[in-house]
């Protein structure tokens, strides 16, 4: 039997003013951790799985992005307020820049059970685990429409490009996929044993 015990977000979470009374409501459902404090929601959760106590923590990367608090600080202070309460942490980080997922996830190696980046739609072929022992992967990828850009209707996108003038973009049809990962993570330890990345294709 599969459950959602948490669901995180990121810089899209607002689109929909809707979402201002459910981020309130739920605490399952995350924005990112490092927007103002007066932010509508929560950036952390925990999770009772099973007796092990499972902290959550979104958090958004500035390069390339809105420019809001600083990821790493954030990260402290969540750590620092939460990590007492929890057996381990999982962090969602959810930034534009390879670049800046691979040093975060460097910063917090062994601090943290896994660290997963997304925002850019597009698995990536690098999970591992680092050197102490943290799961890391650039990029979960997406789940959505297969034939899309980024999950929207082709034509909308190339309109767009073509005509540098703002575009609705509608959800495209037809037969979708679903992006990833699957880490296995020592109760003892907190460390990371495995990851497998996922990838499932509705036939048309």
């Amino acid at each position: 039997r599969s459950r959602t015990d948490v669901i995180t977000s990121g810089n899209h979470i607002w689109n929909k003013k809707d979402m201002v009374a459910v981020l309130n409501e739920e605490r399952n459902i995350l924005r990112p951790y490092n927007y103002p404090k007066t932010t509508p929601g929560r950036g952390f959760t925990a999770v009772n799985c099973d007796g092990y106590r499972l902290g959550v923590l979104n958090l958004q990367g500035r390069t390339f992005m809105q420019a809001i608090d600083c990821p790493f600080k954030s990260a402290d202070e969540a750590i620092d307020a939460y990590g007492s309460e929890v057996d381990a942490i999982v962090v969602d980080f959810h930034a534009e820049a390879t670049g800046e997922k691979g040093g975060f996830a460097y910063a917090y190696d062994g601090t943290v059970s896994a660290i997963f980046g997304t925002h850019t739609h597009v698995q990536t072929a690098d999970e591992h685990i680092l050197p102490q022992g943290t799961g890391f992967i650039t990029d979960l990828g997406m789940t959505g429409p297969c034939h899309s850009v980024l999950g929207v209707k082709p034509e909308l996108i190339i309109k767009k490009l073509r005509s540098k003038m703002p575009v609705r973009f509608d959800l495209a049809s037809g037969p979708c996929h679903l992006d990833g990962a699957v880490f296995e993570i020592d109760e003892k330890t907190g460390k990371t044993i495995s990851i497998e990345r996922i990838c499932i294709t509705q036939i048309e």
